[in-house]
């Protein structure tokens, strides 16, 4: 069966693009289909400035919210990345496989360094390696397939740069992954900045729409969109981004094609209107549960506990493997 591993990073409330790009596919075909991992990867948060108390807080949000967004613990598995020491366990070992001009060619890097220096400071070190944690994440599980956003498919491919450099030198140990993603919304971005990714860091920014958002915020937000000074509705990422932005958010709600439903609109005020009702009514299901998840943490809690016992028993012997093959001296009482 297929191996899927996907997750999501507890730095913000998660939003409408975390749910139309990955969420969303995750429950209503990932966990079906193959057999899937899902998890908060909460190391990752540590990257940058935070509040630990926050990052708890958003780390169990984020758990309450995949559970409330479909994801079903009978069918695949769902747990918080810090309670499978594995994953720090083979990020060391991918470390020492990498190289520094891997890691300094990372957009994310590349982009987050350069406004530190212009402000004269300096990032944290696990900003810099923190792909290769990414990777761990992936290869302990031998996972086939990753989906994710278009924004995060550099990442897979250090994955599998690591994976077959790790299999040449030392003997076949990882599978080697490829990264999947939604043919619509695989990217959804900022409502007032559409030329920005729609990311959960920003807690401030109106063009976001949060899964928790009250349906009359998110109608608020949508009808303030961006758009551009045209007036005919058409779809044309290139030029128009906002409108297509719409479009796109719509076409994923609707189940339609952008193009083809540009041509249902001779207004832009029709278009958002329709828009954000069928974000509300898509989102509506998910804040309901969302609700009674909140009310029985004891039910959480068991999943995440469940979750990770089945997380780790699985990536264990990958580890395990790994470790042999680059060099290192089993434990004693583990030499047979």
């Amino acid at each position: 069966m297929t191996r899927v591993f996907s997750g999501v990073k507890p730095t913000g409330h998660l939003t409408l693009g975390n749910y139309l790009g990955a969420m969303r596919q995750w429950a209503a075909v990932d966990q079906h289909r193959s057999d899937a991992l899902f998890c908060v990867v909460d190391l990752h948060a540590l990257t940058v400035d935070h509040d630990p108390a926050r990052v708890r807080r958003l780390s169990r949000q984020a758990a309450s919210l995949l559970l409330a967004a479909g994801l079903d613990p009978e069918l695949c598995t769902v747990f918080v990345q810090s309670h499978v020491d594995e994953h720090a366990r083979l990020s060391y070992v991918l470390e020492c496989v990498a190289t520094d001009g891997e890691m300094r060619r990372m957009i994310q890097y590349k982009e987050k360094a350069a406004r530190e220096r212009v402000r004269g400071g300096s990032v944290r070190l696990s900003l810099l390696t923190y792909p290769v944690l990414m990777a761990a994440d992936i290869l302990a599980y031998g996972t086939d397939e990753v989906p994710v956003g278009e924004d995060q498919t550099q990442h897979v491919e250090l994955a599998r740069d690591l994976a077959v450099r790790f299999n040449q030198r030392y003997g076949h140990t990882f599978v080697v992954p490829r990264a999947t993603s939604p043919a619509v919304a695989a990217r959804v971005m900022n409502l007032q900045e559409p030329a920005s990714k729609m990311g959960k860091s920003d807690d401030t920014g109106p063009g976001i729409v949060y899964l928790l958002d009250e349906p009359d915020v998110v109608r608020k937000k949508v009808m303030r969109a961006v758009t551009d000074s045209g007036r005919d509705v058409v779809y044309d990422p290139e030029e128009r981004a906002g409108l297509a932005n719409l479009l796109e958010i719509l076409a994923a709600c609707t189940d339609g094609e952008p193009a083809e439903l540009a041509g249902g609109y001779d207004s832009y005020g029709a278009l958002k209107k329709d828009t954000a009702e069928a974000v509300v009514e898509m989102l509506r299901p998910v804040r309901e549960r969302h609700m009674e998840l909140s009310a029985d943490p004891g039910y959480v809690d068991g999943v995440l506990r469940e979750g990770a016992e089945k997380a780790r028993a699985m990536a264990r012997p990958t580890v395990d493997d790994a470790y042999r093959a680059i060099g290192l001296l089993p434990p004693v009482n583990a030499a047979r």
